[in-house]
This record gives structure tokens, C-alpha cells and sequence, in this order.
């Protein structure tokens, strides 16, 4: 961070910025949101597990048909630890909108997007970085931009945020020269 003197006995730090840089209005997440896309991020990654009680539901059905081992077991099991599973996650999600260590998560940013980083200020002097190397996927919904850090941090960048309809042409270009997402 460059060191701007405002006053010779309190130095103030700035973050550094790029002027070519897509600039956006201050936002902030809501949590219902972040539950809503923490939640599906995960049925998205965990659906091949979903396949682990319904096979054991398969086979059981074949078992009973056949009358080799009759039971009704299996069904109840499978399917409340499948609830069980997802009523975990869901939990988890909800708990992080609650943890004052995730706080920060849910203030207003203003985001500075460019080439090399996103830059999440939350004032002139205080923020955050994101390298590209740090996004694991990003994709666009109906109303915004989601980039997924790990399984329980977003970066969500509704439309409405950005100034111009060129600042989302030009940030929907840089995501796809860094092939985060697809043409």
C-alpha cells in the first residue's frame, strides 16, 4: 500500500488503483443470498454423492423384489441421512452469517476489477485484494456475476452495481480472457 501523509503525525494508508479499472457502486451481500448461493454452489459439487443413497435404494428395492432380503430399513436410513447431510450444510451456511469473524464478508465494497485483481475497498484508505489464481470458477446468473472463491465465499456482483452497461462488457471480458467464464 502506497503511504499518503495527511497529516505528518497520523500516516493514512490508500490502496493502490488502477485507473483503467472497471469500477462498481458500494454493495453489499445479503445473507439470505449468501445462504441461497452457498446452497446451491453445494448441490452443485455434492450431486454426485445424491447418487450414493440412491444406489443403496436401488438395491434394496432389487432385494426385496427378488425376496432374497426383505427390509424397510434401508429406505428410512437413506433417505433421513441424506436430509440429515443437507440440513448440516444448510446449518453451517446459516451460522456463518451469524460469526463475527464473517462479518466482514456481508459490509458494503466497492469493487475495482482489472487484470491482475479485484480490489474490495470498503473505504478509501481499507481493503481487500483478489488475484484471478485465487477464483475457482465463476459463472452468470440471471441478475449478477458469481465468483466462487472456496465453498463458502462468493464474490456477488449483481448487475446493478456496475455504472454502465460498457463496465459489464468490459468486466465480462477480462473474466473471459481469464478463462473464468466460458464464451
Amino acid at each position: 500500500m502506497a503511504k499518503v501523509s495527511v497529516n505528518k503525525h497520523q500516516p493514512v494508508y490508500q490502496m493502490p488503483t488502477n485507473p483503467a479499472a472497471v469500477r462498481t457502486k458500494k454493495y453489499a451481500l445479503a445473507t439470505k443470498k449468501y445462504v441461497t448461493l452457498a446452497m446451491r454452489y453445494f448441490f452443485k459439487t455434492q450431486l454426485k454423492w445424491g447418487l450414493i443413497p440412491l444406489a443403496l435404494i436401488l438395491i434394496n428395492a432389487v432385494l426385496n423384489l427378488t425376496g432374497v432380503y426383505p427390509n424397510l430399513w434401508i429406505y428410512i436410513t437413506a433417505i433421513i441421512g441424506s436430509i440429515l447431510y443437507v440440513l448440516f450444510w444448510l446449518i453451517q451456511f446459516t451460522g456463518i452469517t451469524q460469526l463475527a469473524q464473517y462479518k466482514p464478508m456481508f459490509e458494503k465494497f466497492q469493487y475495482e476489477i482489472d487484470n491482475r485483481q479485484i480490489l474490495m475497498k470498503l473505504n478509501m484508505k481499507e481493503g481487500s485484494v483478489i488475484k484471478w489464481e485465487q477464483i475457482l470458477e465463476s459463472y452468470k446468473d440471471k441478475d449478477a456475476y458469481v465468483l466462487v472463491i472456496s465453498k463458502g465465499q462468493f464474490i456477488h456482483l449483481p448487475f446493478t452495481i456496475f455504472n454502465s452497461e460498457h463496465d459489464i462488457k468490459v468486466f465480462e471480458r477480462i473474466l473471459k480472457q481469464k478463462e473464468q467464464l466460458k464464451a
